[in-house]
């Protein structure tokens, strides 16, 4: 990680503090309000995307150009995988050292949180998800191409191919990677529910008592009152 990067990084995190302190009041006065109680977990939800927003665009943005920074010598990359060639020219012993190489490894990383929050969040599928990480690179890259959209003095920022694919595969790969969780901690739940299952005592529900009866007296009670009565007969 370039000092550059770390510089970033470490502005993104106070403006997120920042933001997360504005934010916070409102939120568990809104779920007070709505729920009647304080959701931890929406809480936590709510502050890791706005700490991965705040982390990104620091990325993106920092540092900005000083008044006599020097200009870039090309604007646009428009030829895909030529962060290979890089890496080649880079490269004298491990190619994973070179700068190229960490580059394009961290273009996808920064795209893996927002796949994972587009599966497990805002519940889209693999396409969704792809689309998505495509639209974020695409505003990104516009950005960097614009000089932020006109508030740089200058372009500071080269528009890369390569840069768009990495971000896209990035928010696919955090896709992919929230689905597996999701389906082992199913088939987790799942087998801790069979056993569960399993270990616990079969019991058969108690019947209500029942007045026992002699096996004498389910006999007609006939056969022992004598001989059956003769119906009268009226003399004349």
């Amino acid at each position: 990680m370039t000092s550059a990067q770390t510089f970033a990084l470490a502005y993104g995190l106070l403006g997120f503090l920042v933001i997360w302190a504005v934010l916070l009041i409102p939120q568990i006065l809104g779920q007070q309000a709505r729920f009647g109680r304080v959701l931890p977990r929406r809480l936590a939800r709510t502050a890791l995307v706005t700490l991965y927003a705040c982390l990104t665009v620091a990325l993106v943005l920092l540092p900005l150009p000083g008044p006599g920074g020097g200009r870039l010598g090309q604007h646009i990359q428009l030829v895909p995988f030529q962060w290979t060639a890089d890496v080649a020219r880079e490269s004298v012993g491990n190619p994973l050292t070179t700068l190229a190489f960490q580059q394009l490894s961290m273009n996808v990383l920064l795209f893996v949180p927002l796949g994972i929050f587009a599966r497990v969040l805002w519940r889209r599928g693999f396409t969704g998800a792809t689309l998505l990480g495509l639209a974020g690179s695409a505003a990104i890259e516009v950005c960097q191409l614009t000089a932020n959209f006109g508030t740089a003095p200058y372009q500071y920022r080269i528009f890369d191919v390569d840069d768009l694919m990495a971000n896209t595969v990035g928010a696919s790969l955090g896709w992919v990677l929230a689905a597996l969780f999701l389906v082992l901690r199913a088939q987790a739940r799942r087998a801790d529910a069979l056993s569960g299952a399993t270990t616990q005592p079969l019991t058969t529900p108690a019947r209500p008592a029942r007045p026992t009866v002699p096996a004498y007296a389910g006999q007609p009670a006939g056969h022992y009152a004598g001989p059956r009565a003769q119906p009268w007969s009226r003399r004349r």
